[in-house]
């Protein structure tokens, strides 16, 4: 198992951690998912089928991408 933690700047509300949790939580080999609206973080764990690409890739696709470096405040939009 691995768990990965990702700074998603367009997180800003509870409805996007329940967005996040519930819709990354449907995809295969998804273990946990945690939501920190206040850190703009998610902590996730994942096994086979799942790889970071394909976790990153899904939560681009539901319009919360992974960012390396955080944003300038302003620069994002909730609930994506």
């Amino acid at each position: 198992m691995t768990t990965v933690s990702y700074f998603i700047p367009s997180i800003n509300c509870g409805n996007c951690k329940r967005k996040i949790e519930t819709n990354l939580g449907l995809m295969q080999g998804i273990q946990s998912v945690n939501v920190e609206v206040a850190a703009k973080k998610a902590v996730i764990t994942f096994e086979a089928p799942a790889t970071e690409e394909t976790v990153k890739a899904f939560l681009a696709r539901i319009n919360y991408p992974v960012r390396e470096e955080p944003i300038p405040a302003g620069g994002s939009s909730c609930c994506g």
